[in-house]
């Protein structure tokens, strides 16, 4: 899953259950880049849930629409891989140097992972001393199937293009929301159409990383229940009004209430099992990304249910956009930050 050096230009491919959004970035400064080119197409959920060769043919069709209509020419692409299809953890090694843990911990990953180590892809990252014991180091290890893996690798080289990284989906999100030089810990939700993305940082690196089974979907299907309204309306509702309480009479959020509550509560335990792990490490604020960005007053809920303040990330804050770009984008930028996060990544020749 690391990214190779010296492969020139590539872009960023970010397949989502609904969209499919492709960025290209050019670096400016130490830690700032222009956006050269973007797209986005939507795709239904049918045929990215799909795995046959006729889903797998119409969803290559929607990412050579996307990349087609974005301008982009590269051909080497970073690709996102989703957290239902990755297992990622952090744990702790004794204090060795790098060269010796690169030795050592092939040894020691196949306790950690859920799968056998030969059907596994395993890449790790030395975070650095151990927040909670100055003896221990921590290493982040993300793991995805091999079979997952190469079929995907095969699906996208079958439209012409170089994979030269793979990342998981959460790990890329953290490189775009986060703002520079955050001295505390932060919670990132980004909240996708089927599931959320969520990890806790602390200095620039995650040092948990969850994925929670409800996501906007989730809301709709419950709205839909008990509101007797079309997914449309519901889904249209929600983006609306959200969770006011004072908009039609309050009936919206009522009727996704039990399903916000069991979202609230898995964030509360993610937090409580942080301040478990590092105790002197508290979490100092909330980042909102996806649909947690759009959704009238979701901010407030998270805010009111974990006592931790909440914030709308912004997954561009280190990417100029041109005016005429910005005008474009305005409707659908929340849904970029696991394009921009891997368009971030360093590829230094």
């Amino acid at each position: 899953m690391a990214l190779l050096k010296g492969l020139g230009d590539f872009f960023a491919l970010d397949i989502g259950t609904t969209a499919v959004r492709v960025v290209q970035l050019s670096q400016s400064g130490s830690n700032s880049w222009n956006l050269q080119h973007y797209g986005y197409a939507p795709v239904d959920e049918r045929i990215t849930s799909s795995n046959t060769a006729e889903g797998l043919r119409r969803l290559g069709e929607v990412i050579m629409t996307a990349v087609g209509q974005s301008g982009i020419k590269a051909k080497n692409v970073a690709i996102g891989l989703p957290s239902s299809k990755t297992f990622t953890t952090i744990i702790d090694v004794p204090m060795v140097s790098e060269a010796e843990l690169k030795s050592t911990i092939k040894y020691q990953i196949d306790q950690y992972i859920p799968m056998a180590i030969n059907e596994t892809k395993v890449d790790w990252a030395l975070l650095g001393q151990s927040l909670h014991d100055p003896k221990q180091q921590e290493v982040l290890l993300a793991s995805t199937a091999n079979a997952y893996a190469e079929e995907r690798l095969e699906f996208i080289e079958s439209l012409g293009f170089n994979v030269i990284a793979a990342e998981p989906d959460p790990i890329a999100i953290v490189r775009s929301l986060l703002p520079v030089d955050v001295r505390d810990a932060r919670l990132i939700i980004d909240v996708g159409e089927r599931a959320t993305d969520l990890a806790i940082t602390f200095g620039d690196t995650p040092r948990l990383v969850r994925n929670i089974p409800i996501g906007l979907g989730s809301l709709i299907k419950v709205a839909v229940q008990n509101l007797n309204v079309q997914e449309d309306q519901a889904r249209q509702f929600i983006l609306k009004f959200g969770l006011a309480p004072d908009r039609l009479e309050g009936q919206v959020y009522r009727s996704i209430e039990s399903t916000l509550e069991n979202f609230a509560s898995e964030l509360i335990k993610s937090i409580k099992f942080f301040q478990t792990r590092y105790p002197n490490t508290p979490v100092g604020g909330i980042l909102l990304s996806g649909f947690s960005a759009v959704v009238p007053k979701f901010g407030e809920y998270i805010t009111a249910k974990t006592g931790v303040p909440s914030s709308i990330a912004n997954p561009w804050q280190r990417v100029h956009v041109a005016q005429a770009d910005q005008q474009q984008l305005s409707s659908i930028a929340a849904e970029f930050a696991t394009a921009i996060g891997l368009a971030e990544r360093k590829n230094l020749k």
